[in-house]
């Protein structure tokens, strides 16, 4: 077993939303707890980021890997669109996360995008988003209810890196109301939903950088997407 100095540590951007809890009712920076249960079953030692903060460079320092997590739609005006009526927004965690993206890439940090986290990626690199899929595509299994979890199968392209580490295809469970329009630069789209509709891209080459448009931490025995980017978090330490 691995020394707990020898693992990795992964960052993992977080909410800023009211919740409640025992007895308070307070805005709380919080994630879904799978989320480190996958970081910690893959190897790596989990670090919540919450998004009150614009020290990017130092926060980024201070972990291995970044996982940029699911949550709310990034600013229209970011990619230059109106505001359609079912986008709801975050600024400042879109700000933050941001951020913590280029910081990430400057420094040469592995770095994981996980449904909006895919969608921040892309637009930070200049993309833009279709903001409500439901106008777009006649399937419905990208989000078929409030707080339901779509099933789908994704194909992969051959020699990607998601195929490298996934096969050829995927189940996946999704939950997202939009998706990658024009994928930002630099970007390889390297899967795709039955409908089209591009599931998963990265950067080509040996530098880390993939984002899926499900959520992979719902499946809790299925860890190799967050294994990958904690191997290559050990490689970069």
């Amino acid at each position: 077993m691995a020394s707990n100095a020898s693992k990795p540590v992964i960052g993992l951007t977080t909410y800023l939303e009211p919740a409640k809890f025992l007895v308070w009712e307070t805005e709380a920076a919080l994630l879904h707890r799978v989320y480190v249960e996958c970081v910690v079953a893959a190897g790596g030692v989990p670090v919540l980021l919450p998004p009150v903060s614009d020290a990017y460079d130092r926060l980024v320092s201070t972990v291995d890997g970044l996982v940029l997590t699911g949550g709310a739609d990034v600013e229209p005006e970011r990619y230059g669109q109106d505001q359609h009526p079912t986008t709801y927004v975050r600024p400042q965690r879109d700000a933050f996360e941001f951020g913590l993206f280029s910081a990430a890439r400057e420094q040469g940090k592995p770095v994981l995008g996980v449904c909006r986290g895919l969608q921040v990626i892309s637009v930070a690199l200049g993309g833009t988003l279709v903001q409500h899929l439901p106008e777009a595509r006649e399937s419905t299994e990208h989000q078929p209810a409030p707080a339901t979890f779509g099933h789908g199968i994704v194909t992969l392209a051959e020699g990607s890196r998601a195929a490298g580490i996934l096969g050829p295809e995927t189940k996946t469970l999704c939950y997202h109301h939009q998706a990658i329009d024009r994928l930002g630069d630099g970007l390889d789209p390297v899967g795709w939903s039955a409908d089209g509709t591009i599931e998963a891209a990265e950067a080509p080459g040996d530098d880390f950088l993939l984002g899926v448009q499900w959520h992979p931490e719902q499946d809790t025995d299925d860890v190799r997407l967050f294994k990958a980017l904690v191997e290559a978090s050990k490689e970069r330490k």
